[in-house]
């Protein structure tokens, strides 16, 4: 009983807060000069995708369950519920969230399209791989350990190349946004893009736990959900905010005022 309620509670969370953020990227947009501002146009379109599809996701998790009097249980049929409605949702927003930090960092011409191309192709393989293995994880009916692992590792040498090219714009944007006040918490992103980011790898293998007898079913899908929510958040809500504050500071000092 507490597991599922647990895990209905953060996905709630999560969902509301996308729809909360989409609320405060659109009266903020304006608060930006107009080469910052498809930054939060941006954020706009990944919070809309994030609230859509994490609304199914909770909705996945609540029909996939039936109260037998006593508790929640899983209905027959392990594949009831899954995260592929998260994976949905990465496709569209990964390569977004890689893409508008280019315009706080002031990252022009061709340099920009170069980038774009590499987030483009490696974050929709990181995605799209990660996504193929979900089907096999522990507890599933198609479980197959081997398969999962190998896509897992598949996805995550895509994951590496991401953190390179995202280390190397924000050095890049940082170089040039010397002498600004907004140099500094442009700087943070960057741990808080490794840290909400490798949340994402420790989330997926959690059904290991399961599968080696070292917790319940329901701590690991607790534990799943719980990590899977805070990374979102982490990575979509946090992010855009610190990039938003960004270009504000940015704006200002480039002699521009809010009418």
């Amino acid at each position: 009983m507490e597991a599922f309620e647990i895990v209905a509670h953060t996905l709630t969370l999560v969902y509301a807060a996308m729809a909360a953020a989409f609320f405060y990227f659109i009266f903020t947009k304006n608060d930006n000069l107009p080469k910052y501002r498809i930054s939060s146009v941006i954020s706009v379109v990944v919070m809309t995708s994030a609230f859509l599809l994490l609304y199914m996701q909770k909705q996945s998790w609540m029909t996939a369950h039936v109260f037998n009097g006593a508790v929640y249980e899983l209905r027959d049929g392990a594949a009831l519920f899954t995260n592929g409605y998260r994976y949905l949702n990465w496709m569209i927003d990964v390569p977004m969230l890689l893409f508008q930090i280019l315009f706080v960092a002031e990252i022009v011409g061709a340099a920009r399209k170069r980038y774009m191309i590499r987030f483009s192709v490696a974050g929709v393989l990181m995605i799209l791989t990660g996504y193929v293995g979900q089907f096999y994880e522990p507890g599933r009916i198609n479980e197959d350990l081997a398969a999962w692992l190998l896509w897992a590792a598949i996805s995550t040498v895509f994951f590496i190349y991401v953190l390179v090219l995202i280390t190397r714009v924000i050095r890049e944007g940082k170089a040039n946004m010397e002498g600004s006040a907004a140099q500094g918490l442009f700087g943070k992103i960057l741990p808080l893009f490794y840290v909400s980011w490798w949340l994402y790898p420790i989330a997926y293998i959690m059904p290991l736990l399961m599968k080696f007898g070292w917790a319940e079913y329901g701590f690991t899908i607790v534990a799943q959900q719980t990590i899977y929510t805070v990374a979102d958040i982490a990575s979509k809500v946090i992010y855009g905010v610190m990039l938003n504050v960004s270009s504000s500071i940015l704006s200002k000092e480039q002699g521009y005022k809010i009418i």
